[in-house]
């Protein structure tokens, strides 16, 4: 066998195969280089034609988009709409034929644009105004869209599907008081049928055989031709950045067209086999086209290698005693492009696993740091009060009467206030009063005579409620600010009455006092909600406003008290001492 292998080993077949060899690598990198540039070039006018479709689909998608946000600002800026808008800002709730004068107002989107579903009108404090019933703005949507809504300054803010109605897609506009510089005094929630957005109907040439989707800002699905896709599919297509990407097995040309209206993005997917149909006849052209030229450059390489060699096999057969040597090959040159990027990869690898056990050995050590604080924070409150108690009576039996009375007190006063949650979180006005005398008889223990204080109610008031802890704060903030920062002694005292307004309790001290800019300052920051503090004493003030809020709402202080500070006024003079006055509802009953 390698004898005859030998034999055919001539300069005659040597030239012949190595005129072949290089015809074909020719023809192929010629057939390689024609292939890609038509397949590139199919491939580019194909997207660019995706594109412009792509343009022509969201242009008109935000021509639709554009008519809401244009009457959604006719109606934020509409007169009646700022007028009931400012008074509500201002503290003074809209009356109900207000509410109702809004219909023509708000409903100028609802008439007009296409696809307009409703449109409701709600406060800064999210209570809706419009329509009559429903609920609260924070109910409907997140906190995180209503944030966006008044980062965005007016402008249309597009949520995507209802999450309580799948064929809804929301929009959010914060509405701003032209008259009051500017300030947000409202929102509108525009609610759209998911319909608008069919985009069933293509206008490709390919028109059946593409996927197109609508895909919102936190890549959800808003719409789409195809009904088995789902927002798990739509994530890795809105975090490629490749023009082609695979899908069910398939490959695909996707485009990606964002909207300058809504933030949304629209994709339009096209099948490879579809954009390269027409190639494959280039395909089949090329290799025909290279058999063809293969069978001609064999014919007239062999004539040529046989005219060339004949003088050749002429001389050999005179020299057949001749030997020749072996030829030495030329050392074959590998790439290893591969075997780098091999590396390359492994190394990139290890480097993340590294980095990731590193990463959960940080996360089970903080676990395990924050379990060893949680179990040593579960402090048993009855080994508080065993404590005291085994106190109280060594002190009885050292005859300390006077100190064991105090540990008596502070035992009933965390007995009132450690309780666990849920429990007790309303008691009655005499509870509160005997906790805040027995907080009294630990102060008078350590201020002494610097200290007078008086508490005095009502006949028959002991039996209303309210939350629990809600007026010992301020009478902390009388004594440790008020007090406290006064030279020599100082009274405090807590009267509570009856009035048409409600259960009033009045805290006097005639400690330092404050000017009238603290005050002024402290008393908006309780009307909005925000944190203040003056050397501390807003802070219980603070929490106290904020339990009012959360329990009474708006009834507590009457309408004008309300509107301002939740039912607390302040009045104060440097020097002279303060008065806070809290006003809630009367209730004898724990409210539902």
């Amino acid at each position: 066998m390698w004898y005859k292998l030998t034999r055919l080993n001539t300069l005659r077949n040597q030239m012949l195969f190595g005129f072949l060899a290089v015809m074909l690598v020719i023809l192929c990198i010629v057939g390689l280089i024609t292939y890609d540039s038509v397949s590139r070039l199919l491939t580019n006018n194909a997207e660019k034609h995706i594109q412009q479709t792509a343009v022509q689909a969201n242009g008109r998608l935000e021509a639709i988009l554009q008519q809401v946000d244009t009457l959604t600002t006719q109606v934020a800026t509409d007169v009646f709409v700022q007028q009931v808008l400012e008074k509500e800002w201002s503290g003074s709730q809209a009356t109900f034929a207000e509410r109702q004068a809004l219909l023509p107002s708000v409903n100028v989107a609802e008439v007009y644009a296409s696809g307009v579903h409703s449109v409701e009108l709600f406060t800064t404090d999210y209570r809706r105004l419009y329509p009559l019933d429903g609920n609260s703005l924070d109910s409907k949507i997140s906190y995180r869209w209503i944030n966006e809504a008044l980062d965005s300054r007016g402008r249309l803010v597009w949520i995507g599907i209802d999450p309580y109605d799948p064929e809804s897609v929301l929009a959010i506009r914060s509405v701003r008081l032209m008259n009051q510089w500017f300030s947000p005094g409202g929102y509108l929630l525009v609610r759209m049928n998911r319909a608008v957005f069919d985009i069933s109907d293509s206008p490709m040439e390919l028109q059946g055989r593409e996927t197109m989707i609508v895909a919102g800002s936190d890549s959800k699905l808003i719409a789409s031709n195809e009904k088995e896709l789902t927002d798990e599919i739509i994530q890795p297509l809105m975090e490629a950045e490749g023009p082609e990407v695979e899908l069910s097995g398939r490959r695909y040309m996707m485009v990606k067209q964002e909207s300058s209206v809504t933030g949304w993005t629209l994709l339009i997917l096209t099948p490879m086999s579809e954009i390269t149909k027409g190639v494959s006849v280039l395909q089949t052209a090329i290799f025909v086209s290279g058999g063809i030229g293969t069978i001609l450059f064999i014919l007239f390489s062999f004539a040529l290698s046989t005219i060339i060699t004949r003088p050749v096999l002429k001389l050999i057969k005179t020299m057949r005693s001749m030997r020749f040597g072996v030829l030495q090959q030329a050392a074959e040159i590998s790439s290893t492009n591969e075997i780098n990027e091999l590396n390359r990869t492994y190394n990139q690898m290890v480097d993340n696993m590294n980095d990731l056990i590193r990463l959960v050995y940080q996360k089970e050590i903080m676990q395990s740091q924050t379990e060893l604080k949680a179990l040593q924070a579960q402090i048993n409150p009855h080994f508080l009060f065993n404590t005291l108690e085994a106190l109280y009576w060594s002190l009885l039996e050292k005859d300390e009467d006077e100190l064991a009375e105090y540990v008596v007190t502070m035992s009933d006063l965390f007995r009132y206030t450690i309780t666990g949650a849920g429990r007790d979180e309303w008691v009655t006005a005499g509870d509160e009063l005997e906790h805040i005398e027995r907080y009294l008889v630990i102060m008078k223990m350590r201020f002494g005579d610097r200290l007078t204080w008086s508490i005095s109610s009502d006949p028959g008031l002991d039996g209303y409620r309210l939350p629990k802890l809600l007026i010992q704060p301020v009478v902390e903030n009388a004594i440790l600010h008020g007090v406290e920062g006064k030279i020599g002694s100082g009274t405090v005292s807590l009267t509570v009455s009856l009035t048409d307004d409600g259960l009033v309790f009045i805290v006097e001290d005639d400690g330092a006092g404050m000017d009238e800019d603290a005050v002024r300052r402290l008393e908006h920051s309780l009307a909005k909600g925000e944190g203040y503090s003056s050397k501390g004493s807003g802070v219980g003030l603070h929490n106290v406003a904020n339990r009012i809020r959360l329990y009474f709402g708006g009834k507590a202080g009457g309408p004008e008290a309300a509107a301002r500070t939740n039912g607390i006024q302040i009045s104060s003079r440097r020097g002279e001492g303060t008065r806070v006055q809290i006003t809630i509802p009367a209730i004898t009953e724990v409210p539902k």
